[in-house]
């Protein structure tokens, strides 16, 4: 590594993701979480197609883009927004490095900006983000609209695995059957978790699948934990007003 990339990765700290760059150099190899987000990648890798040339892809939260390089080295045009400028500056620095300027357009973005741009993509990534939204269920709403043939969603979630299966339909006086193990519930975080005011829901497990199912998506594969292969569908649209959904991004009918 030159001096001037020692210089670069230094001037750009923190770095929350361990970037191996192409000449061998770590960003972050004495990151808290491990190799991380490689070790992540390891896990969704075989449920992304090895070819990817002639796909779009966004990369929601991009961070220092990681992902982002991952999808363009297998020949997608990526989209990676975030909405600190210090990681899209890194992210920045990085595709550089790589070579991979032209195949990148990364955007200073919040999730919810996506609803006024008229882009699709064939594959998404939704990784690290949803729990730090503080209007989840919109973001999802709004993500589902991109998705033209696969989307790779993760959250921190609360322990277990639990699914309870009678969700259907109760009586309004039925509501201790929302406190049994596996209801779909998230748990609010009103002030922080982890150090971080940003940590806003944490699903459990059968929230997750839930959640997915009524944005219309159905899950095809669970490659790791908190991990989630979808495939887009369509909403429960007569249980659904779209017309909530128009109005809360600001769009009409």
């Amino acid at each position: 590594m030159t001096i001037t990339a020692q210089k670069a990765i230094r001037d750009l700290q923190p770095w929350f993701h361990n970037l191996h760059l192409p000449d061998g150099t770590q960003t972050a190899p004495d990151h808290q979480l491990g190799d991380f987000p490689s070790f992540k990648w390891k896990q969704i890798a075989r449920h992304v197609p090895a070819d990817l040339k002639g796909w779009r892809a966004l990369d929601i939260g991009c961070n220092a883009g990681f992902y982002s390089f991952e999808l363009a080295l297998r020949g997608a045009h990526v989209v990676g927004i975030d909405i600190d400028s210090h990681y899209l500056r890194q992210a920045r620095w990085a595709a550089r490095q790589f070579k991979l300027e032209q195949s990148i357009d990364l955007r200073q973005m919040q999730v919810y900006d996506l609803a006024h741009t008229k882009e699709a993509f064939d594959l998404v990534l939704f990784m690290g983000v949803y729990y730090h939204l503080r209007y989840p269920l919109l973001a999802l709403d709004v993500v589902a609209e991109k998705v033209k043939r696969m989307m790779i969603f993760q959250s921190l979630t609360m322990p277990g695995m639990k699914v309870y299966k009678e969700t259907e339909d109760h009586d309004i006086d039925d509501r201790d059957v929302l406190n049994e193990p596996g209801w779909p519930r998230m748990a609010f975080i009103e002030n922080r978790f982890a150090g971080d005011p940003t940590n806003w829901w944490i699903p459990n497990h059968a929230c997750i699948e839930a959640v997915l199912r009524s944005a219309g998506f159905h899950v095809t594969a669970r490659p790791g934990h908190e991990i989630y292969v979808c495939k887009p569908g369509k909403t429960k649209s007569s249980e659904w007003d779209r017309r909530e959904f128009l109005s809360a991004v600001g769009r009409r009918a």
